[in-house]
């Protein structure tokens, strides 16, 4: 891992004053990182995830605060994004800033998390506002395209605010030419008023059958999506290029098991995984990396 902006021997506190100093450090890094094209007929991506602080949502397993410091997190995406073949990540613009400052884009896929404000725990929880990147700050910042989380619960007013929100995104990124990754989820909230994304197949197609409908053309638009039960059913609800996400796994090997799988079915493009990577059981992020690298390569031979 090499530092490009920054001196090698830089610690941590060096962000920060470039922060304080100079802000306009990054949009200069985002101008002249070099970038990398989609894979091509056949090819697969494996995508590290790290937008989940900005949802307030910094628990790994039963860890609640595993994903609080900031420092810890960059060192364990700077080593996943240095592990061969992985092509890029998907993160809020705080830590794609930090990112660029250090160096760890260059050559890499980069997409913005758009809608972080239905925080975690929260009576709002799926009032989903778009507080983080628009397509607009994608598209001058040379991201490769937004990501938008879409929870719909039928009994909630907000769900269609929602709806409406992601909608706009998928237009406003597809008219940039840029990829729209709409994560649909059918959700209810339990008796407690915890929301719970239902998981089974019928209610991830029934999401799929929504999501892939949002804006003026799907041209643009991606899925990310669970791998669930009958997979090759969820599939065949979509003609779009569709990543599984990781999500927050209590077995490890049986989330490898089931991403193996499902990456051999026709539409799965890719892996977008963030806390099973970076925070696997034995904190070993370059073999937890690697491995899912393998599983990805194995897909795409």
């Amino acid at each position: 891992m090499s530092d490009v902006t920054l001196p090698r021997t830089t610690r941590y506190e060096e962000l920060t004053h470039i922060r304080a100093t100079r802000p306009g450090a990054i949009a200069q890094a985002a101008a002249r990182r070099q970038r990398r094209e989609l894979p091509g007929e056949g090819g697969r991506l494996l995508i590290v995830a790290a937008d989940h602080p900005a949802r307030g949502a910094l628990a790994v397993r039963d860890r609640p605060l595993a994903m609080a410091s900031r420092t810890d997190l960059l060192d364990r995406l700077r080593v996943a994004l240095a592990r061969p073949g992985v092509d890029g990540i998907l993160a809020s613009p705080d830590v794609l800033e930090d990112l660029l400052l250090l160096g760890a884009l260059e050559g890499k896929l980069a997409f913005g998390s758009m809608n972080r404000g239905g925080l975690q725990g929260s009576v709002f929880e799926l009032d989903d506002r778009f507080t983080g990147y628009d397509a607009a700050a994608i598209d001058e910042m040379r991201l490769d395209g937004g990501k938008m989380l879409c929870r719909i619960d039928p009994s909630d007013p907000a769900s269609v605010t929602t709806l409406e929100s992601c909608a706009r995104a998928v237009t406003d990124l597809a008219r940039r030419r840029l990829v729209a990754m709409v994560e649909p989820f059918w959700t209810t909230r339990t008796e407690t008023g915890a929301v719970r994304n239902d998981l089974s197949p019928d209610a991830v197609i029934r999401a799929i059958s929504v999501a892939q409908a949002l804006g003026v053309t799907s041209a643009y638009t991606w899925l990310k999506i669970p791998a669930v039960a009958e997979m090759e059913r969820v599939m065949a609800a979509t003609t779009l290029p569709a990543l599984l996400l990781g999500g927050d796994p209590p077995d490890a090997a049986a989330a490898f098991a089931d991403w193996g799988r499902a990456l051999r079915l026709p539409g799965v493009r890719g892996l977008v995984v963030g806390r099973a990577l970076l925070y696997p059981p034995d904190d070993d992020v370059a073999t937890a990396v690697d491995g899912a690298a393998a599983l990805v390569r194995e897909a795409g031979s």
